[in-house]
């Protein structure tokens, strides 16, 4: 698999994970899961939804992570590639049988 193409299935998996939370894990700091339920809902919601990539917050094209704004508030997400036991960093983030996925959900002050 050339680079490109590398970066194509990472980006298939993260996107996977990021809008139907299926093919790893999701996580939020404990600062967001305070948020009234309905604010939280709508964080959740606007990063699924989040589709304004660019060279500038996506320089891989591997859609790992970003910033956005809500009602005045800095949402964070990242994703880290982990190995099956979520103990040491994942070989190969391409491969899904190599990987696990964690999605951190997070305010700004939180980072």
């Amino acid at each position: 698999m050339d680079d490109d193409d590398r970066r194509a299935r990472i980006r298939v998996l993260n996107d996977q994970l990021r809008t139907t939370g299926q093919g790893g894990q999701t996580m939020m700091t404990s600062t967001l899961a305070a948020l009234e339920e309905a604010e939280l809902q709508r964080a959740i919601a606007a990063v699924r939804e989040f589709k304004d990539f660019s060279p500038d917050n996506d320089p891989w094209g591997e859609h790992d992570c970003a910033s956005l704004e809500m009602d005045g508030r800095r949402i964070l997400w990242k994703i880290d590639y982990y190995d099956p036991n979520l103990e040491f960093a994942s070989e190969d983030p391409a491969d899904s049988t190599r990987t696990r996925r964690v999605l951190t959900i997070m305010l700004a002050e939180d980072y």
